[in-house]
């Protein structure tokens, strides 16, 4: 499968529309910028490696 490379700006404009959620000009610049902080930090956070034998903790105890 190859993967798309993921454009922003086309999410953002796709998102305002499925949530029928207007995103004035002035602000678009910055919503664009925010989403490519998430993404970059969501790459990181999802190329991390796991080993095999991790298991889901079910209850967080501190």
């Amino acid at each position: 499968m190859r993967r798309e490379e993921f454009d922003v700006d086309e999410y953002v404009d796709l998102m305002g529309l499925l949530l029928d959620l207007e995103i004035r000009d002035e602000y678009r610049d910055g919503v664009v910028a925010n989403f490519e902080r998430i993404r970059a930090i969501a790459n990181l956070v999802n190329s991390f490696p796991l080993p095999e034998d991790v298991e889901v903790a079910p209850v967080f105890e501190p």
